[in-house]
């Protein structure tokens, strides 16, 4: 087992490790792969995101982006660091740092140059077998006990969506969206997303 200083200069993390880490560690490490922590536990991606991930990300990015023009808010695609500090914002007391498919943030207070510490306002997570697990509970967890206002779940391979908007500090499911809805968002007043043509190229 590592000691507290060990650990500490580590280029890599262990995931045996029994501890917490943090962000002050996750910036120490040296890895080509990307990983998350949630809660003070590392999280490897899998593998590389597929070919239909990627697509339904930056078609959904760029969808956004043009609904924004203008607009305060800001739209960030994968990687893209999101702290969520519990305790304070020093990088040794951050024990969640998670790369969301689509970040979006309206508070501009928040962007760093490292990426955005605090709540983005809108958050998008597309999900595929290799990552239920992690998306549904893991952040969904953090994403509720954070604030984010709106979090979107995308099922590339069922083409559905389903939306959780914060409410009086809970998630309130919407209906199961497929193709057919034109889904709307709270926070992003006024955009739509028509799934049927959204998802017409998908295949």
């Amino acid at each position: 087992m590592k000691t507290k200083k060990e650990k500490y200069i580590a280029k890599e993390p262990s995931f045996s490790y029994g501890g917490k880490y943090s962000y002050a560690d996750y910036l120490s490490w040296e890895m080509d792969e990307m990983v998350e922590i949630i809660k003070g536990k590392v999280f490897k991606w899998t593998a590389a995101p597929s070919r239909i991930h990627q697509k339904v990300i930056s078609d959904l990015n760029t969808a956004i982006n043009v609904f924004l023009k203008g607009k305060p808010c800001e739209v960030y695609p994968a990687p893209f660091d999101v702290r969520l500090p519990t305790k304070s914002n020093k990088n040794e007391d951050i024990f969640t740092v998670v790369q969301p498919d689509l970040s979006v943030v309206c508070d501009k207070s928040k962007l760093d140059d490292a990426g955005c510490i605090g709540a983005p306002d809108l958050i998008v997570e597309v999900l595929f077998p290799s990552n239920n697990k992690k998306e549904l509970k893991n952040k969904y967890e953090v994403y509720l006990e954070s604030g984010v206002k709106e979090y979107w779940v995308l099922q590339p391979i069922g083409q559905t969506l389903l939306i959780y908007t914060l409410y009086h500090g809970k998630y309130i499911p919407s209906k199961l969206y497929c193709a057919g809805d034109v889904v709307s968002s709270t926070v992003l007043e006024g955009f739509e997303l028509d799934l049927e043509e959204f998802f017409r190229y998908m295949d």
